[in-house]
Order: structure tokens, then C-alpha cells, then sequence
């Protein structure tokens, strides 16, 4: 029988899988700025699909017998001490500091286990994409594990299957492909503007096409049959398709945001060609792309690129529950979070999953025996952390649910919405029909101060909001402002109290969790097609991500000069994009002289009490000081007209 041929190690790998970890790392420590740095990950699955497939055909193909329970023993040894380290750890840390996380990490424990995980955050509505989540977890990145794990269980069987019964190549490599492009439409298909793609971001289904494709490369561009000696106009033909492909990469890594419909209409999967594409370039002997990522610096990355993985959400998320003040230390706090996951991902790599996964039972017990006192603290310390997170574990399966006493802000985000919604849809109607009513600038004459003065006294209105500053003239008078208003959570936060205030029956306030700048053009442009778009425009924009004056000129060109922007200014001291964002709309105010923008982050300055524990969402009484002093804001502003 012929053995297989020793497997090439391709030194190049280790590059790619430093691009795709630092890709991702830069992603969650700044969405914004790295705004496609969540491509790291189709990278790490083509490479999954790439060197299993191609591992199998290296052995079978020269008549060697591919071991199914060695391949399922070394995954194991290679994975599971990482994963497990970083769930018991984390759990650890949660039981002693963050026992709010403790809910559920019984079951997110079982299901990375399981291979599940992305399933259970799929059927529990746990979002990838919302920045203020209540609780965020720390293992929320945890799902392309399961991704991969379930590829490495259903994949090899297929092969051994396809062998046995002389299934061609060329077949499986149709078969491959044809289920490649399948996830991709079916992606495409289940995408709808508007709404969180985090089912289609998590599924297995929606995803499978990076890996496929990884599968399909192997099939026609095996690692160990890539002789070196092309000749030198082929070979720059090789390394010119690298360039253009690994150019391409780069573009869509530094462009592509989360929420661009084009990333699930097709883009992700033109990713991935291209990746497949620089993958088969870096893998020939020949490609001088090889040798640009293969380096020392590279090596060291890319081999503890799956630790690096593991560690950086808990790291981030753990250090940031005590570190809020985000704004104020862009840099800084993000490098010290780089330097904590380095350290940390070090001490797992040496001293957990490097021993587990090439040791033997009896080297592990020889560890924790050991007369070195160093490696007895170690095997103490490693000990430790483990038990407590095992009890953290046993721990979560009677912990309560922290939203029951926590969830205020979401409970009330909710009803505002469930309210609002049948409000606006009249409001629109009205505004329809009587047009010039929005028209009406909301400007004061005396006439219009004496009847306020004489209603005030007869008929006073909103006297809650009085303490807050707002005269009982200025209540009768918010009455008559018109107004078209489009904002994120926090506005939607302050929904019920904006709907007090000014008519809400001629008002239409439009705000929703998570929202960003961008859609909200098209929100707006259908209010002003519709012809129900005020006088007066609010903005409440900036608080999950921020935006340049370019993207402001496009709100403000689609309003039209002749309508008044008031836009309030954002408090969000844990994202460090807070001052880019009231930066902006102060550059925005020279330019436009309709712009007002409203300084909520001036007048909330140092009144904490006035926050949930985000310091982002106002609490009850901080919504009122909200939406009083947004309005007190807008009537000085009209009377400078």
C-alpha cells in the first residue's frame, strides 16, 4: 500500500489567518472605522474547507486509508482545550464580577460543546449587530465555531461516502459548488432591508459558501501536485491575479459595512471567490504572495490566530463593563485591550492548548504533578480558574433572568414603538390631508402669544414637564410646531414623551434600535415623497456609529433649505466615536444655516443619574429632561427666525 506524500505546509496560510483575526479584532473593537474587518471570518472558513478536503484527498489518493475517529480525535485535541478554557474562564470571571452575564451560560456552554451554538443564538434573537445590547455577551462570536465544527462532523463523511461508492471528482466538485452558490441565493432571499440579519448572519445554511467554496479549490488546485518551475510569464501571471485579488480583498474589507444590503444581495460571496481566488494564488510554490505572508511576525499571529479569536470579545466586553468612559480614550483603552487579549491568548496557547493538544493523559497528569514550582502554580492557577468556571456553569442553571429587573429600557423602547406605530400611520394621513398645517413654521406672533397665555390659564397642558423648564406657554405652543422626526433607540426611548408634547396627531416620530445614518435617508426621502416631510426636521442619528460631513450634506440636500434640521447631538461615552460624531455636526452648522444642532451632550454632561447603566439610554426622569430640553431648544431656535 502507498503511503501518502508528506503534506506542504504552506507558509502563506499563516498570513491570511493574521489578516482575518486582525480584520475581525479591529471589527469589534471599532465597527466603524474597520467597517468590514467581520470578513476575517470567511477566510477562516475557506481555509477549513481548503486544507480538510485537500488533507483527505492527500491520503486516499496514494492509497492511504483516511482515519475517521484520528481525524475527529485530533480535531478534538486541537479546539475543544481552547474553547473550553475560554467559556470556564470567562464563566469564572463572571460569577466573581458580572453575575448579570451568569443567565443562560449553562446552555451556551452545552451548545458550543454540542456544536450548536449558532443555532441557540439564532432561537434566542440574540443579535450580532446591536452595540447597547442589555447584558452583552461575551461569547457572542463564539458561533463560526459551531459553523466550522459542523463541517468538520458532516464533511469528511460525505467524502468517505463519495469515495466508497466512486463518486468522480469532478462531481463532488459540481456537488460543492452547486451548494456554494445555493447559500449564497439563500442568503440573498432571506435578507430584508430594515431588519437585524443576524439569523442569516449566524445560520449554517447562509454561510456554508465560504467553506464550500474552500472545499471546491481543493478538489481542483490540490496543495501537494503544485510544482514549482512555471515559466516566468506564467508566473507573473499568478502573482498579477494575486494582486488584483488581494487588492480586492482589502477594498471591500475597508468598505463594506455590516448593514450594506449588497454584503447579503451577493457581496459576501463575491468575497469569498476572491479570497478562493488569492487562496489558490498564495498556495502555489511559485507565488511571490507566499513569500510577502510569510514572515516571523505572521507565523506568531497566525498560529495563535484561533486563541486570538476565542479571547477578544470576552476580553473587550469584560474590560469595557469597567472602563465606560470609551470617548474619552479612543486609543488608549483599545491598545490596552490588544495588549490584555495578546497576553492572555499567550498564556492559554502555552500552557493549555498547546499541552492538551499533543499531550497524552499521562503527560497531563505529569504536568499537574510536577516538582517545578512554576509549573505547580500554573497547574494550581489553570486548576482553579476551571473549577470556578465549572461552578459558574452548574450556577447558571438557577440564575435569574437579569432582563426581569433589568429590562426596563427594552420594555419600555418596545411599548413606545407598539404606540407609536398606529400614531404615525394616522398622523400621515392627516398630514396628507391637510398640508398646510406641516407647512407652518412654528414661528410665535403676538397673536399667537395671547391666545397661548389665555389657553395656559384655561386649559393648562403637560404640567409634568414644567419642572423640567418648560413654561406653560411654551407647552401650548409645541401644540402647533410641525414636525418630522427620525432617530435611533434613544429618541425611541423618548418617543412617548415627544408625542406629549407636540401634536400627535400631525407628528410623525420615526426611531428605531440600532439605527444608523444611512438608512435613514431612504426613511426620510419616503416621507418626503409621500409629501408628509415638516417644516421642521428632528434628527436623533450618531449614537451606533458615526458619520462625515459628506453623509450629513445628503440629509440635509434632501430636506431642502427651506425646511429647519434640528438635530440632537449624541451622548455615548462608551463608544469612541462620540466626539467624531458632535465634531461633525459642529463642522455641519457653518455649512448649513437651516442645521441646528441640539446639545444633548453638553446638558447631560456629568448627570449620570439621569442614564440607565449603558450611560447611553436616559432613564425615566433623564428622558424627561431629554425630550423637555430638546423642545425648549427648538422653540429658541424658532424664535431666532
Amino acid at each position: 500500500m502507498n503511503k501518502s506524500p508528506k503534506r506542504r505546509f504552506i507558509t502563506g496560510f499563516d498570513g491570511l489567518r493574521t489578516l482575518g483575526v486582525i480584520g475581525v479584532i479591529m471589527y469589534h473593537l471599532n465597527p466603524n472605522i474597520f467597517s468590514g474587518g467581520y470578513l476575517g471570518v470567511p477566510i477562516f472558513f475557506l481555509i477549513s474547507g481548503y486544507l480538510i478536503t485537500d488533507h483527505y484527498f492527500n491520503t486516499v489518493d496514494y492509497g492511504g486509508s483516511f482515519s475517521l475517529s484520528n481525524f475527529y480525535t485530533k480535531r478534538i485535541k486541537r479546539l475543544y482545550p481552547g474553547m473550553l478554557f475560554v467559556l470556564l474562564a470567562s464563566g469564572a470571571y463572571i460569577v466573581l464580577f458580572l453575575k448579570d452575564l451568569l443567565y443562560h451560560l449553562d446552555q451556551i456552554f452545552v451548545t458550543n460543546v454540542l456544536n450548536v451554538y449558532n443555532w441557540w443564538q439564532i432561537f434566542n434573537g440574540q443579535s450580532y449587530f446591536e452595540r447597547f445590547a442589555n447584558n452583552e455577551s461575551p461569547f457572542t462570536h463564539l458561533w463560526t465555531l459551531s459553523i466550522e465544527g459542523q463541517f468538520y462532523i458532516v464533511w469528511p463523511i460525505l467524502l468517505i461516502l463519495f469515495t466508497k461508492y466512486g463518486v468522480k471528482k469532478s462531481r463532488i466538485f459540481g456537488f460543492s459548488m452547486i451548494l456554494s452558490i445555493a447559500s449564497a441565493i439563500w442568503m440573498a432571499i432571506l435578507f430584508k432591508p430594515g431588519v437585524d440579519p443576524s439569523r442569516i448572519y449566524y445560520g449554517t445554511d447562509t454561510r456554508l459558501f465560504s467553506i464550500l467554496l474552500g472545499c471546491g479549490l481543493a478538489l481542483i488546485w490540490p496543495a501537494e501536485k503544485l510544482k514549482s518551475g512555471l515559466k516566468k510569464n506564467d508566473k507573473l501571471k499568478l502573482n498579477l491575479v494575486g494582486l488584483l485579488s488581494f487588492a480586492l480583498m482589502l477594498l471591500m474589507i475597508f468598505t463594506i459595512k455590516d448593514n450594506d444590503p449588497f454584503l447579503y444581495r451577493g457581496g459576501m460571496f463575491i468575497f469569498s471567490v476572491t479570497t478562493c481566488i488569492f487562496i489558490a494564488v498564495v498556495a502555489h510554490p511559485d507565488s511571490f504572495w507566499n513569500g510577502v505572508l510569510s514572515n516571523r511576525v505572521f507565523h506568531y499571529v497566525g498560529t495563535r490566530s484561533y486563541g486570538l479569536y476565542l479571547y477578544q470579545f470576552p476580553v473587550m466586553i469584560f474590560f469595557e463593563s469597567k472602563f465606560k468612559n470609551i470617548a474619552d480614550h479612543p486609543i488608549l483603552y483599545p491598545v490596552i485591550e490588544v495588549i490584555l487579549i495578546v497576553l492572555v491568548t499567550e498564556f492559554s496557547f502555552r500552557f493549555v492548548e498547546q499541552p492538551l493538544a499533543h499531550a497524552k493523559w499521562k503527560d497531563v497528569k505529569n504536568f499537574f504533578r510536577s516538582s517545578t514550582s512554576v509549573q505547580r502554580v500554573l497547574a494550581l492557577v489553570i486548576a482553579v480558574i476551571s473549577m470556578t468556571g465549572c461552578y459558574s456553569v452548574v450556577k447558571a442553571v438557577s440564575a435569574p433572568n437579569p432582563n426581569v429587573n433589568h429590562s426596563e429600557l427594552a420594555t419600555k423602547i418596545t411599548k413606545n414603538e407598539k404606540a407609536n406605530k398606529a400614531k404615525k400611520q394616522k398622523a400621515i394621513e392627516n398630514l396628507k390631508k391637510s398640508k398646510n398645517k406641516q407647512d407652518a413654521t412654528g414661528k410665535m406672533s403676538d397673536a399667537d402669544y395671547a391666545r397661548y397665555k389665555k389657553a395656559a390659564k384655561s386649559n393648562p397642558i403637560n404640567t409634568e414637564f414644567e419642572k423640567y423648564g418648560l413654561t406653560q406657554i411654551d407647552l401650548q405652543r409645541l401644540k402647533d410646531v410641525p414636525m418630522t422626526a427620525v432617530g435611533d433607540s434613544v429618541m425611541a426611548d423618548g418617543s412617548d414623551n415627544f408625542l406629549k408634547l407636540f401634536d400627535d396627531k400631525k407628528v410623525i416620530v420615526d426611531a428605531a434600535v440600532s439605527r444608523q445614518l444611512d438608512p435613514s435617508i431612504d426613511i426620510l426621502q419616503k416621507y418626503k415623497d409621500q409629501g408628509v416631510l415638516a417644516s421642521n426636521v428632528m434628527i436623533g442619528l450618531g449614537t451606533n456609529g458615526p458619520f462625515n460631513i459628506q453623509q450629513v450634506g445628503q440629509i440635509m440636500d434632501l430636506v431642502g433649505p427651506k425646511r429647519h434640521v434640528f438635530w440632537i447631538n449624541v451622548h455615548v461615552p462608551t463608544r469612541p466615536w462620540e466626539k467624531t460624531v458632535n465634531g461633525v455636526l459642529d463642522e455641519a452648522t457653518k455649512k448649513y444655516k437651516n442645521l441646528t444642532v441640539i446639545d444633548w451632550n453638553g446638558y447631560s454632561d456629568g448627570h449620570t443619574d439621569w442614564f440607565y447603566d449603558d450611560n447611553v439610554h436616559p432613564n425615566p426622569e433623564g428622558s424627561m429632561y431629554y425630550s423637555a430640553f430638546v423642545a425648549k431648544e427648538i422653540l429658541k431656535s424658532l424664535d431666532k427666525k
